[in-house]
């Protein structure tokens, strides 16, 4: 069995001029840079910040922002050379097909189911969480059974799939649009947290700007981190290792950006607009990142703040309550474009894995009037919502992080393989350093990845298995190359 076939890069882009499996390109840099902007700028910004600040980076939380953002930088080129030379929906799955083959592409398409659905469902829990928040702030109590910490049925967040799903059934250029009003909104948000907080600043706060670093409670059994279980590593906070550590922590509010690469197929001009909207998206967000931690630090003893709402809360400890209201609405938007992005990454990942028959062809039609995806994207809402509404998460949530994670590894290997086995292949972006930069990629997110629970791990190899048992179930068989070569 050749599990390890490759498909072409000249039949993967063939592969989009079919008419019943042919995107609508309608999208622009700009677009895409908001896209970029709508999955990035969500939970981390409004939350990670005080939490990491408070528990194991003190001031230098900014730096661990820093070298988070470095760290997606590196995976971030290797996306945009790949998405520049493969225009095609699908992203990591894709690429792995074009350099790795069938099953590794298989491997991380599987991969990234986990990735998006489920971070997708997660998000708009906390949406959820969010709006019955605001709701109760003007007096409408939600009953608990729907909308509490522990729901029969979590009817927001159903509500808020279902209204994005048909958004995304209604055609990209809606997406975009509903996409960058949202956008446009917490960033406002954002900005007015900045130069707000900007007139309450006190020097002292920063003072020390990196805290003696002190040991942490051990974390013992399937909880501790990998790394940890390892080489006996002891967890410390603050210090040069705290800045590291809440780099591991802090990196997972930069997830996102790689779901500009599944657009490149309806991006109009995707040799030159792809890269630019994964790299502009994710260093506009760094710098909005390191900016509200120097703000959030400053407005308060870092010892001080609060955990779960550290930026409303920093305004209401200097008097000004009334500005945590406007935050927790930039919030709300910064979840919705989320939902969105996320929901639009899976979509695109399964057509392409159903183009391709390693999921039912039938799934990959593009409905006639809207050019979208449409019966796919209404089995993804329809599988979200039930897990939104149904499903307690938890340290669930963790899977996202490691799918991210290993996505990433693969890519920036796949740009070493995909130099030497195609080196004539036309790249309107290359990724600079090749193969240094690829492979410091792949040490810093698998020293990531080490640091996620052992638990997390099984989890993830359990899911991993059940995806080879549907492969050599229903894939291998069904996959087009595989037909091709049994005719």
């Amino acid at each position: 069995m050749d599990i390890f076939r490759t498909k072409s890069v000249e039949q993967s882009i063939r592969d989009t001029e079919a008419p019943e499996h042919q995107l609508r390109k309608r999208l622009t840099a700009l677009d895409l840079t908001v896209f970029g902007i709508g999955v990035i700028v969500g939970t981390g910004i409004f939350v990670l910040t005080g939490q990491v600040a408070k528990e194991l980076a003190g001031p230098a939380v900014a730096v661990s922002f820093i070298v988070a953002g470095v760290v997606c930088g590196l995976a971030a080129l290797c996306y945009a050379e790949f998405a520049s030379t493969i225009p095609v929906a699908g992203s990591a799955y894709t690429f792995s097909f074009a350099t790795l083959g069938e099953f590794p592409a298989w491997v991380i398409g599987w991969d990234l189911i986990l990735e998006l659905a489920l971070a997708a469902a997660v998000v708009s829990v906390g949406w959820s969480g969010y709006f019955a928040s605001m709701l109760s702030s003007v007096g409408v109590h939600l009953p608990a059974s729907i909308a509490g910490d522990d729901p029969v049925v979590n009817v927001p967040a159903i509500l808020i799939v279902l209204l994005l799903t048909s958004v995304l059934v209604a055609g990209i250029k809606l997406s975009s649009r509903v996409n960058l009003v949202l956008v446009i909104t917490k960033l406002v948000v954002v900005l007015l947290v900045i130069v707000a907080g900007l007139f309450f600043i006190k020097g002292a706060n920063y003072t020390p700007f990196i805290p003696e670093p002190v040991p942490t409670a051990r974390v013992e059994g399937l909880k501790a981190p990998l790394i940890q279980l390892i080489f006996g590593v002891t967890p410390v906070a603050f210090g040069v290792i705290g800045i590291f550590a809440a780099a591991a922590i802090v990196f997972f509010a930069f997830i996102g950006f790689d779901i500009v690469a599944t657009a490149a197929e309806e991006t109009i001009n995707p040799q030159r607009d792809v890269p630019r909207g994964i790299i502009g998206s994710l260093a506009i967000c760094t710098i909005l990142y390191v900016a509200v931690s120097l703000v959030v630090v400053g407005m308060q003893p870092y010892s001080q703040l609060s955990t779960s709402a550290p930026l409303s809360d920093a305004f209401t400890a200097v008097g000004h309550p009334w500005l945590a209201t406007i935050i927790s609405i930039g919030a709300l938007a910064g979840l919705t474009t989320v939902v969105l992005v996320l929901l639009l990454g899976q979509t695109r990942v399964l057509f392409a894995m159903s183009r391709d028959g390693l999921l039912p062809r039938s799934l990959a039609r593009v409905h006639p009037t809207f050019g979208t995806p449409a019966r796919l994207t209404t089995v993804i809402g329809v599988a979200t919502m039930a897990l939104a509404g149904f499903v307690s998460f938890g340290e669930l949530a963790e899977l996202v992080n490691i799918g991210t994670l290993f996505a990433f590894v693969v890519v920036s290997l796949g740009v070493i393989v995909l130099r030497r086995t195609r080196p004539d292949l036309p790249r309107a972006f290359r990724t600079p350093l090749v193969p240094l930069l690829p492979i410091l990629s792949v040490l810093a997110c698998v020293y990531l990845m080490l640091n996620l629970p052992v638990q997390t791990w099984l989890r993830f190899i359990i899911w991993m298995i059940i995806g080879v048992v549907v492969y050599f179930a229903y894939g291998y068989w069904h996959s087009r190359a595989h037909r091709e070569v049994t005719r």
